[in-house]
């Protein structure tokens, strides 16, 4: 039987001075992330209202080819994406990969087994990224992350703190050129 693969953590930090800078660090979050095809990702981001994840999440979405207007899910708790496959030849705007990116925005949860009536689990596909803000709120039904982000404001920005869960999957950030 085969030894389950265990991976390093890795941790960085980046300071980031404003918006465009957050937006920058997204898009190339999102490049690291593309590299590593057909291969999910769940992602926590934790901070203070007005830390940035909402900015940040939308940054790294579009930086995998989402085109259309990215909205909060404060209060529809999820909101699914389909990933736009930038390489592909026959098409002028790209063409539909399939894979599927879900932003949660868990600060409205009232209790987190209402995550099993959201339907959480079927969520979880293998090539699927979960983008999830305030994941204390769906603490003990939430699944593991590969990857913790973390917010924190710094004068006069933003210090982002990125560490991987010691899985396979978060590996991608080691990749981030920032």
């Amino acid at each position: 039987m085969a030894k389950p693969t265990s991976h390093p953590q890795f941790t960085c930090s980046f300071a980031v001075p404003d918006e465009p800078g957050m937006l920058a660090l997204g898009d190339e979050m999102a490049k690291a992330l593309a590299v590593v095809p057909d291969s999910g990702c769940i992602i926590y981001l934790h901070g203070d209202l007005g830390a940035g994840k909402t900015t940040l999440t939308r940054a790294i979405l579009q930086g995998l080819g989402v085109n259309e207007r990215i909205k909060s899910p404060t209060y529809t708790l999820v909101e699914p994406y389909v990933l736009v496959n930038e390489s592909a030849d026959d098409s002028v705007d790209g063409d539909s990969s399939g894979r599927m990116a879900y932003h949660f925005d868990l600060y409205r949860l009232g209790d987190p087994e209402e995550l099993e009536y959201l339907g959480i689990r079927d969520y979880c596909s293998e090539s699927a990224i979960l983008l999830v803000e305030w994941p204390s709120r769906g603490e003990g039904v939430l699944p593991a992350a590969d990857v913790h982000l973390y917010l924190e404001y710094a004068e006069p920005g933003r210090l982002v703190r990125m560490e991987s869960a010691g899985s396979l999957r978060g590996q991608w950030l080691k990749n981030i050129q920032f």
